[in-house]
């Protein structure tokens, strides 16, 4: 009699609140890296024989990684569903936990939008893409809000019935199997209930259905294969059709059948075609980043970007929007800015919110590719993440005396940006109180005899605020104090010149003694 061999071992990858659960198994060069459909259970998976064959099979020609979203399956299931956004950086903490440098990602499903984002974000991470039943959006172009409404309709229906005796998930979705395996129906309704609850399976389903990073298309370079049956139940091939056209380097071969689970139907020609695509003449992916790149970000006088002390180029960020979203969590100083917030600065009279959130999250999608991460993503709110990156703007914040707040002024907060209401406060800010230690400093200068940095620094003031009556003054007296008689002059007239535009009158230059 023969044992059936032992089930990989389950580890947790910790991901901002949560534990997220993963196997590792198979041996090959290649990694590929499965991103989860709405909901499964990676140790429940095994007990299936169709599922456990196509995942031995996996891994007899690679090395196969599979996790369980946040709140599904063998992950935690407390707090709240993580949204596309989030579970990007879910993936990259599974892959860091395991060791992961890059890998092949293979999205199935509701996996296929985060997919693609995931190879967007951080395309030295994804050596290839491999797409099942899936694309860069699940609903067509143009779907309208009432037509929403009714899906959100026919998605309470379908929760309601899930895990039950009538769940119509086994039979819709692989009906092949149900019809040539009694068993298979009975049993995936029991693992339906080990996969998500009802609540959570709602929100997955409500965060699937407004998932759209078709915009994001033209930048993603990887090699891509589509694979998609033609008579596909739950997501049509139209879907698969658009992605591959908007793709750079795609492939899609569409199959016969009419099974929406990958592992019912004909499982051997698309797993030839997977097969061949990872381990045969696959392009070479871009050389990984070295783990723990420094991004500095300056916002102090100008705004740029530095990753390993070299400057990122405007054209990497594929858009202003993604620039002005970068600078917006710059200004927050690590603070989490809401994404109300954020759909009223990057689409000023937009009043459709359901498609904002796929729009932003093409914009987040640049400014993590260029940041190499950078950003905390929840359903509410981005913040920029203090840990991953440094920033002038915090620096200044957090410098103590005088002369450290000098030392780190280089200019107006993001000069370039006029007529931006949400900047005008923090601009301000920031300018009052570097003139304040800038004051402070200049008389610790004087005091000291330190002329030569005393009117330089005088200088700087003045540059900054050219109507600053107390600057024009000290400036004309250390310039008089130097024996500097014709700078001197021409500072008080520029002193004269400036308050004559606010009324105010200046008493006479002294002169020397």
């Amino acid at each position: 009699m023969t044992s059936t061999p032992p089930l990989p071992e389950t580890r947790f990858a910790p991901a901002r609140g949560a534990r997220l659960a993963y196997q590792v198994f198979g041996s090959g060069d290649q990694t590929v890296v499965a991103v989860p459909p709405t909901a499964q259970n990676i140790e429940l998976s095994w007990e299936y024989p169709a599922v456990r064959s196509m995942l031995e099979r996996f891994g007899r020609f690679c090395r196969y990684l599979h996790f369980d979203k946040r709140g599904t399956g063998c992950s935690d299931r407390h707090g709240h569903i993580a949204d596309l956004d989030e579970r990007v950086d879910d993936l990259r903490a599974v892959m860091d936990d395991a060791g992961i440098e890059h890998a092949y990602l293979f999205g199935n499903s509701e996996g296929g939008p985060m997919s693609l984002l995931f190879a967007a974000t951080y395309p030295d991470r994804v050596d290839g893409l491999i797409l099942f039943g899936t694309g860069a959006a699940l609903l067509p172009a143009g779907t309208t809000a009432d037509e929403l409404d009714a899906r959100r309709v026919r998605n309470r229906a379908y929760a309601a019935r899930w895990g039950t005796d009538d769940s119509p998930t086994a039979p819709g979705m692989a009906p092949s199997l149900a019809a040539a395996d009694p068993a298979f129906v009975p049993w995936h309704r029991r693992y339906e209930r080990f996969a998500a609850s009802q609540d959570s399976l709602l929100e997955l389903l409500e965060l699937g259905m407004l998932a759209d990073v078709r915009d994001l298309l033209p930048t993603i370079t990887q090699p891509t294969l589509l694979l998609h049956r033609i008579d596909d139940p739950v997501i049509p091939i139209d879907r698969a059709r658009e992605t591959a056209a908007g793709l750079p380097a795609a492939r899609l071969v569409e199959l016969d059948g009419g099974d929406h689970f990958s592992y019912a139907g004909d499982v051997d020609t698309w797993m030839a075609e997977f097969e061949r695509f990872v381990t045969g003449h696959v392009t070479p992916g871009v050389p990984p980043r070295p783990a723990g790149s420094r991004v500095r970000i300056t916002s102090l006088g100008r705004f740029a970007v530095e990753v390993d002390g070299e400057e990122v180029a405007v054209a990497a960020w594929g858009s202003r929007r993604a620039r002005q979203l970068c600078k917006r969590l710059v200004v927050a100083r690590g603070w989490p800015v809401t994404r109300e917030e954020l759909f009223d600065l990057l689409w000023p009279g937009e009043t459709d919110r359901h498609r904002l959130g796929a729009r932003l999250s093409v914009q987040l999608s640049g400014v993590r590719r260029v940041l190499s991460g950078g950003v905390i993503a929840t359903r509410e709110s981005i913040r920029l993440d203090l840990d991953a990156v440094t920033c002038d703007l915090v620096d200044f914040d957090r410098a103590e005396d005088d002369a450290a707040i000098v030392a780190a002024f280089h200019g107006p907060l993001l000069p370039d940006d006029v007529g931006e209401p949400w900047l005008d406060g923090p601009r301000a800010q920031v300018q009052e109180r570097f003139a304040l230690a800038a004051h402070r400093h200049l008389g610790t200068l004087e005091a000291a005899g330190a002329q030569d940095a005393a009117l330089a620094l005088v200088t700087r003031i003045l540059t900054l605020a050219p109507y600053d009556e107390g600057a024009h003054r000290r400036h004309v007296t250390i310039l008089h104090r130097a024996g500097a008689r014709r700078e001197a002059l021409a500072a008080h007239a520029t002193y004269v010149a400036a308050m004559a535009e606010l009324g105010i009158e200046v008493p006479a230059m002294p002169t020397p003694s």
